[in-house]
C-alpha cells in the first residue's frame, strides 16, 4: 500500500515559495524539540550515490563554539543567531571497510545472505576504488552532502523554518575549531536554521528566477 502524501503539491510549492536563505535570524526563537528531532531525521534519511553515506552532520550547541566560528564566516551572524548551526562532514576517503559496513547493513537490516550482496559489492569497488572515480572521490562525497542539504532546506520549509546554506567560511579554521584535522571527515558546507528576522529585508523580496521554459526541457 502506498503511503499517503506527507504533503500536497501546491503546499510543497507554497513552501519552497516561501523559503529564501534568510540573512537575519531571530536570535530570540528556538525551533523546538520535537520539529529539530524531525529535521534530524531528515538528514539521517537523505539519499546518496550507493546508499553509502559518506557524511556525519555536527550541530553545533554551544554558544562560545559558535562565537569562536564566526570569525571563520566572514562574521555572518547567521553563525550566532540562528538557532541551530549544522556543519556537514564529508568523508575524505572511501574504502573497503566503508563498503563492508553499507553491505553489512543492508543484510542485517534486509535479512539477506551477505553472499547476495556480493555482486553489489563489487560493483561499487570497481566505480568508486577501482576506476576513474576513485580519483574524485574527495568531490564525489562533497556531492552528496549537497543532496543532504537540500534534503534537509526542504524539510526546514515544509515546517515553517528558515534556513540559510552558507559556503562563506574557511574548512581549514572550521577542521582545526572541531578538532577534526585528524578525523575521517572534513568540513564541506554549513547551514544555519531558524526563524527569520522582522527586520531581514531579504525576506520580502522577490525570487529572481529564469523561466520554466527556459529551464525546462522536453524531448
Amino acid at each position: 500500500m502506498l503511503p499517503t502524501p506527507a504533503a500536497d503539491p501546491l503546499t510543497v510549492l507554497e513552501a519552497l515559495q516561501w523559503r529564501y536563505a534568510t540573512k537575519m535570524f531571530d536570535a530570540a526563537r528556538t525551533i523546538p524539540a520535537e520539529l529539530w528531532s524531525n529535521l534530524e531525521q531528515s538528514l539521517v534519511l537523505s539519499p546518496s550515490s550507493y546508499g553509502l553515506q559518506p557524511w556525519k552532520f555536527l550541530v553545533i550547541e554551544d554558544p562560545s563554539l559558535r562565537s569562536e566560528l564566526r570569525p571563520f564566516s566572514w562574521n555572518q551572524s547567521q553563525i550566532t543567531d540562528a538557532s541551530h548551526l549544522v556543519v556537514f562532514l564529508a568523508k575524505r576517503t572511501i574504502d573497503g571497510s566503508d563498503l563492508d559496513r553499507l553491505i553489512e547493513a543492508t543484510s542485517t537490516i534486509r535479512e539477506q545472505p551477505i553472499e547476495q550482496l556480493a555482486f553489489y559489492r563489487s560493483m561499487m569497488q570497481k566505480d568508486l576504488l577501482d576506476g576513474p572515480r576513485s580519483a574524485l572521490i574527495d568531490q564525489w562525497s562533497t556531492n552528496q552532502l549537497y543532496i543532504a542539504l537540500g534534503t534537509f532546506m526542504t524539510a526546514a520549509a515544509l515546517l515553517g523554518i528558515d534556513t540559510c546554506p552558507i559556503e562563506g567560511f574557511s574548512p581549514p579554521d572550521y577542521d582545526r575549531l572541531l578538532g577534526l584535522e585528524a578525523s575521517p571527515y572534513r568540513s564541506a558546507v554549513v547551514c544555519a536554521a531558524g526563524y527569520r528576522s522582522a527586520d531581514d529585508k531579504y525576506a520580502s523580496l522577490a525570487k529572481i528566477r529564469y523561466s520554466t521554459a527556459e529551464l525546462i526541457e522536453h524531448r
